[in-house]
């Protein structure tokens, strides 16, 4: 990319990268506020760095701020996204840049919450301050894709998955595991980077999950658990039933039946009655503005097949994850066939894939 174009020198752009791949290393974990990376640097030394804190606060430009153990008058500071300049639970982060000293503020985007956007420039422009933004927009455009949903619709940022054989089966009857170990682990490193992860009461009753994050060291990070149980007929020898006081679960249903929601209450699990469709089912649009108010910012879905054809047809998910096996599972009496692929291919046109010598397994990312 010619540098004449945007004005922006080679040096620019490797900062800002630098501050991308902070932001990009917190995503999904800094609740409702964005993940923000930041980068200080000084006579071409980069002095420090800083990351929004965990569930949001501190913010990324304090904490490198503070976090520099060099005189910070005359330098630069490359942030992904435009600071913010009013008080809230935390003073302006403009205010601390003034007072630092730094010369010059690098950032990418406008923030697009209606207290910050475009105000920042002329707040730290009038205290001398030299303020260029643009620099590599389009990948924090896609750094900040959940974070602009969450603002502009209320909704979650919705991530779906499934996993399939090569001969398109989900399930089938005796059969485990579909697709293998190593990509097992994207599957846990999904429920690491989301907020809540969603699944049906049938699936929760045949296969019994856990919906935790099993990677070492982050099990505090695990996601809430969700369960889609129109008739409440979860199981109550189920792992989710019996950690409910544990973890955070939440149950929506359609449910009159007192004994049974006594039961689960009493369990600690969040019951929300939803009204049913003309189909009998749950609007799962409904479904998804009242998590956002619960405070889920990004949702994991791991369903079946029909919940599947439901939010693909829908264009509910913003982005979807197919995990294709390479073997072949046996037709039986109780198999279950993947019937969204026409669905998947006709609403979801950009895809792009997942490349790693560990797993067998094609991993395809839809987005819309």
């Amino acid at each position: 990319m010619s540098t004449k174009k945007d004005n922006f020198s080679l040096k620019d752009k490797k900062y800002m990268q630098i501050a991308i791949n902070l932001a990009k290393a917190r995503k999904g974990l800094t609740g409702e506020n964005p993940s923000v990376g930041c980068l200080i640097v000084k006579n071409d030394e980069i002095i420090s760095i800083g990351q929004t804190g965990i569930n949001g606060r501190p913010h990324a430009e304090s904490n490198a701020i503070n976090n520099s153990i060099k005189n910070l008058s005359g330098s630069k500071m490359y942030v992904t996204l435009e600071p913010c300049n009013h008080y809230g639970k935390t003073p302006p982060c403009t205010k601390k840049i003034i007072k630092s000293g730094i010369k010059e503020v690098f950032y990418s985007m406008n923030d697009i919450d209606e207290k910050v956007k475009g105000k920042s420039f002329n707040i730290l422009s009038k205290k001398n301050i030299k303020v260029r933004k643009g620099l590599l927009k389009k990948e924090v455009n896609n750094l900040y894709d959940s974070y602009i949903k969450n603002r502009k619709y209320k909704l979650p940022f919705v991530t779906a998955k499934l996993a399939i054989s090569k001969n398109c089966l989900i399930y089938s009857k005796n059969v485990r595991r579909i697709t293998d170990q190593s990509t097992d682990k994207l599957t846990h490193y999904l429920r690491y980077k989301h907020d809540g992860i969603m699944i049906s009461g049938k699936t929760l009753n045949i296969d019994n999950p856990k919906l935790n994050c099993r990677f070492e060291g982050l099990e505090n990070f695990s996601p809430k658990r969700i369960i889609l149980d129109k008739d409440l007929d979860i199981k109550l020898n189920t792992y989710i039933f019996n950690t409910a006081k544990k973890y955070n679960t939440i149950i929506f249903h359609n449910s009159f039946n007192k004994k049974k929601i006594n039961i689960l209450k009493n369990k600690g699990i969040l019951l929300f009655k939803m009204k049913l469709n003309n189909k009998e089912k749950f609007d799962l649009s409904a479904v998804l503005r009242k998590l956002f108010r619960l405070g889920i910012r990004s949702l994991l879905i791991e369903g079946g097949d029909k919940i599947t054809k439901n939010i693909l047809s829908n264009k509910l998910a913003d982005q979807f994850y197919l995990l294709k096996s390479p073997k072949n599972l046996p037709k039986n009496d109780k198999h279950v066939v993947f019937t969204s692929n026409d669905i998947l291919k006709k609403k979801y046109k950009n895809k792009s894939k997942i490349i790693t010598k560990l797993a067998k397994d094609n991993i395809t990312i839809y987005k819309r």
